[in-house]
């Protein structure tokens, strides 16, 4: 744990960028990245970053995973133990104006993946930074009725489960309880496993 602590320590992250839209400075998940790496190799240290798709209640999220190998030494430098601290950051799956689906994923998985680094890292994401903005007040619209539901079919839901990767994600994203598209939570759990094992 030494060695963590001395990473975080000697990490040092600017927010270098400007987003123009909103006038606020940002760091994001490269430059998180590109800042740690030399400190990694200065300690032996590696960081492996993945993504699963998981669903959580009847929402379908991007989990990032940030996993920092590392080893421990004795006084004459040999390896003596080699551990891992892993960590993790979530962002839901969702329809984007604009953006296909994949578009959408890799959003999310940029996302996901700086906020597990951010916990990795102890990296505070305050001070003028969007993302840690209060939420605005967002005025939600009344609950649709029942009749008003748009239900994934069980032909698409048979197709779905047929297809690639790209065609369960555009079927998750579309069907995921926005705009009134909906599925069985039968339906979700099976798409979530089969999307974990498409090609």
């Amino acid at each position: 744990m030494e060695t963590l602590v001395k990473i975080q320590n000697e990490l040092k992250v600017p927010k270098g960028n400007l987003n123009k839209f909103g006038n606020y400075k940002y760091r994001s998940g490269e430059d998180i990245l590109e800042a740690v790496k030399p400190i990694l190799l200065k300690y032996e240290a590696t960081l492996i970053l993945s993504d699963e798709i998981v669903s959580i209640g009847n929402k379908i999220f991007l989990k990032a995973i940030a996993k920092l190998g590392l080893n421990e030494k004795a006084l004459n430098k040999e390896i003596i133990n080699r551990y891992c601290i892993e960590t993790n950051g979530y962002a839901e799956l969702a329809e984007h104006k604009g953006m296909s689906a994949e578009q959408a994923t890799g959003t999310a998985s940029s996302y996901a993946r700086k906020y597990a680094l951010n916990g990795l890292f102890l990296i505070d994401e305050t001070e003028a930074d969007a993302d840690s903005q209060q939420t605005p007040v967002i005025k939600t619209p009344a609950p649709l009725m029942p009749s008003e539901i748009i239900w994934l079919t069980e032909e698409q839901f048979n197709a779905a489960m047929k297809s690639d990767k790209k065609g369960i994600l555009a079927t998750l994203s579309t069907f995921n309880g926005m705009k009134g598209k909906k599925m069985k939570a039968e339906y979700l759990k099976q798409l979530t496993e089969q999307l974990n094992l498409a090609k």
